[in-house]
Formats: structure tokens, sequence, C-alpha cells
């Protein structure tokens, strides 16, 4: 507060680390969703003409590291680990929507478990942050060795996967042109 007590308009607050990860968090979340939404009459259309992670693919791997941040940070099974197997990481997309759990079961997991993750994020303070988490994948080490560094690759993981729903979306578009003509 200024010396004379009275805030000045120009002042702003000063975002804290937990406020910056919610914040992504949420855009992140809402980047996706509006994309996944939109493509649910199409959610096996490949971003490319070589195949790629189409939106159902992105939206279950979503909630399997979704699963999987209490499981870094509390050391609890991670609910959808049954899902690596169309999920995880190196595993192929494929054509057959009948392959996969349902997209909408796949939301509404997904929904639950960023909720979840958003409540445990809301109950840490500050300093809870700089926790060391329980365990990290192999190879990110690094980006998953605190709470809040995990939660805040959460938020970024998110945005590198929007770019393969943005390509379905495009992808879907044209076939869609192509099939008009």
């Amino acid at each position: 507060m200024p010396r004379n007590g009275k805030h000045n308009k120009k002042e702003k607050k000063q975002m804290h680390r937990k406020e910056i990860i919610q914040f992504a968090l949420n855009v992140s979340n809402n980047a996706v969703l509006s994309i996944v939404d939109e493509m649910s009459d199409t959610p096996t259309t490949f971003p490319t003409s070589n195949g790629g992670c189409h939106p159902l693919w992105v939206l279950g791997h979503l909630t399997l590291i979704e699963g999987t941040i209490p499981q870094l940070l509390l050391g609890e099974t991670n609910p959808v680990e049954r899902w690596k197997e169309y999920f995880g990481g190196g595993t192929e997309p494929v054509a057959d929507a009948n392959k996969y759990p349902s997209l909408s079961e796949i939301r509404e997991t997904y929904l639950r478990l960023r909720e979840r993750n958003l409540k445990l994020l809301e109950s840490l303070s500050e300093e809870e942050l700089d926790r060391p988490t329980k365990t990290q994948p192999k190879g990110l080490e690094s980006e998953f060795d605190t709470y809040g560094k995990s939660f805040m690759t959460l938020a970024l993981h998110q945005m590198s996967h929007r770019s393969h729903l943005t390509d379905a979306r495009r992808s879907a578009a044209l076939i869609a042109l192509a099939a008009a003509n």
C-alpha cells in the first residue's frame, strides 16, 4: 500500500506461483476441451494423412496424466492406470473408436480427475509447492521433482497436445470440404 494509505489504480496485485499455476491449468483446460467438444462427432480424425494423435486419444492420454499427479505427489495408485494400454506414452492411436473407452466416459473421468487435482493444488500453501514429489517419471525427473513443477508441467503438457487437436480440426474441415465437392 502507498505511504498515503490510498491504492493507486495502476498498482496491480502480484500473482503468486499457485495463482499462476491455477491460471495455466484453467486456460489449458478450456483450450483443449473446447476443441474436443467441437470434434465430438469425429473424435478419431487424425491430424495428418500419416496419422497422429486424434482427439479421442489426446483426451484419453491427458486423462491418464491427470491420474498420475496424485500418484507422483502422494504415492496413490493412478485410478485410470488400466487405460495405459490405450493412451500411454508409445501407444499408437487407431481409427476405430470401439477400441477405446467412449469419449463421454473419458471426458467425465478427465473432468473428475482435473477437479480433484485443482482441489489438491488449492489445498497447498506457496511453500508446499516446493515439496519434493514421491516419484518422477523416468526421463522427466526435473519437470516433476516438486509439487509446483508437476502442476505446471501438467498445464504445459496439455497445451502441447492442443496442437494435435487443432490439426485434427483442420483435417476434419478439409475432409468435409473434399466430400462436398
